[in-house]
């Protein structure tokens, strides 16, 4: 991925180089001729095209503000009503993440998430237990981890 990102920034210098563009508009359009041409070359890289892990680290923040706020509401909402009606838990998650990073990354997603709180990893890195505010379906607080978090996750380092 470095390498691909190098041989961008350096296109698009020889770009604005020929040119004699020193300016916003000559680096944007070659860099956009760069990401072409890289494009185009992708099969002789073994790694694949950097700019759609980029694109996957931008859907990742994207995902977390939308939960943070989702989660936020949540909480609100319970705070509100007269009554609580909430039943706070422990909960077992088995996650398929395997290096230290992504383990890490995933319980530091889980505990910005109002309401959710990761308490403890296993010594295989393979189930995390969280505390969770409401605890009433507990598989699908597994699934909306999977789904959101999890596979956000793999999306960016793999």
């Amino acid at each position: 991925m470095a390498f691909q990102i190098v041989l961008n920034l350096i296109i698009t210098f020889v770009w604005m180089f020929l040119n004699n563009a020193w300016n916003g508009v000559g680096f944007l359009v070659g860099f956009m001729l760069g990401l072409l041409l890289i494009g185009g070359m992708r099969r002789f890289f073994p790694q694949r095209f950097y700019i759609v892990r980029v694109w996957a680290i931008f859907k990742l923040i994207g995902l977390l503000f939308k939960e943070l706020v989702r989660a936020s509401v949540e909480v609100i909402r319970e705070i509100i009503k007269p009554r609580l009606d909430i039943r706070p838990g422990i909960f077992t998650y088995r996650t398929q993440l395997s290096s230290d990073w992504e383990v890490t990354l995933l319980c530091l997603l889980i505990s910005l998430t109002p309401g959710s709180l990761p308490l403890e990893i296993s010594g295989n890195q393979r189930k995390l237990f969280i505390h969770a505010l409401d605890i009433k379906d507990e598989e699908k607080l597994r699934n909306d981890i999977q789904n959101t978090f999890e596979k956000a996750i793999m999306e960016v380092t793999r």
